[in-house]
């Protein structure tokens, strides 16, 4: 007995189906690819928004050390007045002292260091303490620690004077330390970093 020959519709799809096939399949494909471009913006972003963190931790980290080991007596170098004396000297947008700077092998140099913003860049500028022994000191080196800084304001809490009771100072004068320094850092508008207020105690 002889079979029954399969009719055209019974041996592959008609050229309708195949193009809503491929028409669906396209659907999915821009879906998938609109999806994977913002996965990957929103990465770049958290990315970006954690090395913007990163640098304020390491910033904050390398401020609090410095500040809280700064001598008692800081003399000479580009740090002290125009006597040659009192090395500390800071006002509310920069901070002259003299401090131990890490060289990355495990130890620290002695060096003048002033605390500063430059543009809108918070910046160390920095020289070997020992050129107060030389004629000409060296020229400083600059360290950029935050780019992007509205502003830089200082506090210092001590005594203006010896009876009055400690405050917030806008200005101080070494040698003595004063007992809190405060630095605190304003960005731009619209800037998502926040820098909470660094206070360090230097250590007597």
């Amino acid at each position: 007995m002889e079979r029954p020959r399969p009719t055209s519709c019974e041996g592959g799809f008609t050229l309708l189906e195949i193009l809503v096939a491929l028409l669906i399949l396209g659907f999915l494909v821009v879906g998938l690819s609109a999806s994977v471009h913002a996965g990957l913006a929103l990465w770049r972003a958290e990315r970006r928004q954690i090395a913007k963190t990163q640098e304020l931790d390491a910033t904050a980290r390398v401020l609090r050390e410095l500040l809280t080991g700064i001598p008692q007596v800081a003399p000479g170098g580009f740090a002290a007045g125009a006597n040659g004396r009192g090395g500390i000297r800071g006002t509310s947008h920069e901070f002259v002292f003299v401090g131990d700077m890490p060289t990355g092998i495990g130890t620290t140099r002695r060096a003048d260091t002033k605390l500063e913003l430059l543009g809108h860049r918070l910046a160390l500028l920095w020289a070997p303490h020992e050129h107060e022994q030389v004629a000409r000191a060296p020229r400083p080196h600059e360290e950029v620690l935050v780019r992007g800084v509205e502003n830089l304001e200082l506090g210092y809490w001590g005594s203006a004077a010896p009876l009055k009771p400690p405050t917030w100072l806008s200005r101080w004068r070494g040698p003595e330390l004063p007992q809190l320094i405060r630095v605190r850092l304003i960005f731009k508008k619209g800037d998502p970093r926040h820098w909470p207020d660094l206070i360090a105690a230097p250590r007597p």
